[in-house]
């Protein structure tokens, strides 16, 4: 008998609008994704706890790598995330939170998830998180949370993903979390009061320097190893750069429509600005596909206009806002 921490059927569930068609980027990351999902099936507004993604930085060799802040998450909707210690197999653990109504996150490997087909699946080794919602481990069939929806694996999947019966001890226990829901820390308050306060709390938190700045000075420096590189290496690459930056800007557009939604008028140049991000990190990334592939020089100039274009946009929120 399944035992589900959500009762829902992949073959019928609708993802959040994030994941649908004309996005910009269609996965942002894979924990991202994930609480994006979860929290949609949960019932909440998942664009609502977005305003982290002001905040991020280059970091010297990649972009942040964004996620929801626990925090943010018990404070908008009441969910709160807990690291689960894996002290006996997983499966057993996986079956008793999911039973408690405690979807499970944990760390796992692309290469025994169905819905990565053509990419990771049965070819490549990768890891990811996934949000289980649903086990049963007399048949072995799982349910889960990742990248753009909800899926299922059984079998051979089911045995390898969690490592069922595996008991080399070389083998070190993913990193787990489980989530239970408590009543919100609202106050009697709505969404949009407490996001506007994160969102003032994270744009206190956005990097002093232009992170584009520093960007295009690490691009400029790292061209002379990328073009003798290969393919892979441009995979790795792009997803640490240009896919976090431009992923997590366009976050931070459809956070600037929402709060429009919500009737914050004047927000319209900003939307642009982070859109003009997002699409000028894809279009950033094939170009440095071609650049390692033909050997042909990279413009670095788009950076420029990308780091006023970010700077222009977070003073104006940072005036308004704080």
């Amino acid at each position: 008998m399944m035992k589900q921490a959500l009762a829902l059927d992949p073959a019928s569930y609708e993802s959040h609008a994030v994941h649908r068609d004309g996005r910009i980027w269609a996965e942002t990351n894979c924990y991202v994704d994930v609480w994006i999902e979860l929290l949609h099936a949960l019932g909440h507004e998942p664009v609502a706890a977005l305003p982290f993604t002001f905040a991020i930085d280059f970091e010297g060799d990649q972009w942040t790598f964004f996620k929801f802040p626990a925090s943010d998450l018990y404070d908008l909707y009441g969910v709160d995330v807990q690291e689960l210690a894996i002290w006996r197999p997983l499966v057993c653990h996986v079956e008793e939170q999911v039973e408690r109504g405690r979807p499970v996150l944990v760390e796992v490997d692309s290469y025994y998830l169905p819905d990565t087909a053509g990419s990771a699946y049965r070819c490549a080794h990768t890891k990811t998180t996934v949000a289980i919602a649903g086990i049963d481990v007399e048949t072995g069939t799982l349910s889960y949370f990742h990248g753009q929806g909800l899926f299922q694996l059984q079998g051979t999947d089911f045995t390898d993903a969690l490592h069922v019966g595996d008991d080399d001890p070389a083998r070190m226990a993913p990193f787990a979390e489980f989530a239970r829901v408590r009543a919100p820390g609202q106050g009697g308050r709505g969404a949009m009061s407490i996001s506007i306060e994160l969102l003032r709390r994270h744009l206190g938190l956005v990097p002093r320097e232009n992170p584009f700045v520093a960007f295009r000075t690490r691009l400029a420096r790292d061209l002379t190893d990328l073009v003798r590189a290969d393919l892979e290496t441009f995979h790795r690459y792009s997803f640490a750069t240009l896919r976090q930056c431009g992923a997590c800007f366009e976050l931070a557009a459809t956070y600037l429509r929402w709060l429009a939604t919500q009737g914050e008028r004047g927000l319209q140049s900003e939307i642009r600005s982070f859109d003009y991000l997002a699409e000028n990190a894809k279009r950033l990334q094939f170009q440095l596909a071609r650049t390692m592939a033909r050997h042909v020089p990279l413009d670095l100039t788009p950076l420029d206009a990308m780091a006023f274009r970010w700077e222009e946009a977070i003073g104006a929120l940072r005036a308004r806002y704080q």
